[in-house]
């Protein structure tokens, strides 16, 4: 897959999950498109990337002449053919392989070849679980490979993400990936990739999980450069309310990001990813991680970058803001040559709105965004419903209730103060050198009633005078 639009895919990434340490899951980043299947330059390298992806000291031949009936890329007397030619040309001294000679007979093609490696690989992970059979690679990192399989008692598809053997032995690797399966199981709603199970099998630990017959916002992004404000609301009002369910539960997700929103072939988006999620009354893991930043530099929110103790909503709701400002831009809010320096603007740096890099904007969704991205968290939107609620207005062509051009500022602190200065002007305190000024005595009723029979007299007078 392609780098985002306006990164210069430095190393290490700020679009994948950070911090780059043993104890915590790294991102894991769909396959490239054709990634798997690209077409070797001769049988010799096609039966090479085979081999490489076959265990050491399998026979191939055995393999790809399964695997090439099995798919209906030739028939048994055509694979019987070539196989007892093999043998026959190897009883001569000839070093001739199965592929050599389905791809000589024209029985396959290179690129059929070239497909039969992910086939293999998807053996080699899932022959220790069963009741399930592995398809093909969804997508790999560096903690986890996921794979499309068919749960065979249920008859569906689905997806499990595989950890690495090489972390099988690792008490805190097999710790979070369970966590993060226990995570996602308590939550149930049609905008977040349903869990079905966490289990051992073997040495392998896997997690099934809902299969996504769709593509990723970060896709659509790679492929268009930005969405439609229409769009991209839409995408955002139904992650606004996965996480409103989340936190409801008690979960905050903390990488919420492009590629971790997917969308389904009905335009339905689905929140993903629950690795790094935290329980908000989870004591014990935020000492264990205070001080350490742990999310995705271009999507981070600054108390995240800080380490904080206290991660709430507020953070969920910023990295969405971050996710919303890439959608409708086709920028990220802050880059960099590296994550520290993307992590330092989301600190310090003034943010560029929204309808400035993208001036067909409606001012509306630009306000939204910039109260979603406060570095201030109180600044900030403190319920998703409330994000929801704004972004609905957007969309019905109305101006957001809550989010304002004055987003920074502490409106809490604002309506105290402004509490208290009326107060003080409905009450004022009396001091002795205004107690007999000339207006206060001209305000005691007394004298009005006085002032007013004089005037009256003083009229009176004057028609008598005038008629004598």
């Amino acid at each position: 897959m392609g780098n985002l639009v306006s990164e210069p895919n430095p190393k290490p990434d700020p679009g994948k999950t950070t911090p780059i340490v043993p104890d915590r899951a790294a991102d894991t980043a769909p396959v490239p498109q054709g990634a798997g299947d690209s077409t070797p330059a001769s049988a010799a390298e096609a039966e090479q990337m085979l081999q490489e992806a076959a265990k050491s000291g399998t026979n191939l031949d055995t393999i790809v002449s399964r695997l090439v009936i099995e798919q209906n890329l030739a028939t048994e007397d055509e694979v019987r053919h070539c196989m007892e030619r093999v043998k026959q040309m190897r009883e001569e001294n000839n070093q001739a392989s199965l592929v050599q000679l389905l791809l000589n007979n024209e029985y396959v093609t290179k690129r059929q070849i070239a497909r039969l490696r992910q086939s293999i690989e998807a053996e080699r992970s899932g022959q220790k679980i069963p009741g399930y059979k592995i398809e093909k690679k969804l997508g790999a990192g560096a903690m986890a490979t996921v794979w499309k399989a068919r749960q065979l008692r249920l008859d569906r598809d689905v997806a499990i993400k595989i950890l690495p053997r090489k972390f099988t032995n690792n008490p805190q690797f097999i710790e979070r990936f369970i966590a993060e399966g226990r995570s996602a199981a308590q939550l149930n709603h049609p905008n977040i990739v349903q869990a079905y199970d966490v289990d051992k099998a073997g040495d392998l630990y896997f997690f099934v999980m809902e299969y996504v017959d769709g593509r990723t916002v970060y896709d659509d992004i790679t492929k268009h450069k930005r969405l439609s404000e229409r769009e991209a609301i839409e995408i955002a009002i139904q992650i606004a309310d996965a996480l409103q369910h989340a936190h409801s539960k008690g979960l905050i997700h903390r990488d919420v990001k492009p590629k971790n929103i997917m969308i389904t072939k009905e335009g339905v988006a689905k929140l993903a990813d629950m690795g790094l999620a935290r329980a908000v009354s989870d004591k014990e893991m935020a000492e264990a991680e205070a001080g350490k930043a742990f999310g995705t530099p271009y999507y981070i929110s600054p108390e995240q970058i800080r380490g904080e103790r206290q991660i709430g909503p507020p953070a969920d709701i910023y990295s969405l803001g971050a996710t919303l400002y890439h959608m409708v831009t086709g920028s990220v809010p802050y880059d960099g040559p590296n994550p520290s320096a993307v992590m330092h603007k989301h600190l310090k740096a003034e943010l560029v709105p929204p309808d400035h890099v993208n001036p067909k904007l409606s001012a509306g969704i630009s306000q939204i965004i910039e109260m979603m991205m406060a570095k201030d968290p109180k600044a900030r939107y403190q319920k998703c419903s409330d994000v929801r609620a704004d972004l609905l207005a957007v969309r019905d062509g109305k101006n957001p209730v809550i989010a304002h051009k004055d987003w920074g500022v502490d409106l809490a602190g604002i309506a105290q103060a402004e509490a208290a200065a009326v107060g003080e002007i409905a009450a004022p305190a009396a001091t002795p050198s205004d107690s007999f000024t000339l207006g206060a005595l001209f305000r005691q009723p007394l004298v009005i009633l006085m002032l007013v029979l004089l005037v009256v007299s003083i009229a009176i007078n004057i028609i008598l005078a005038s008629r004598s």
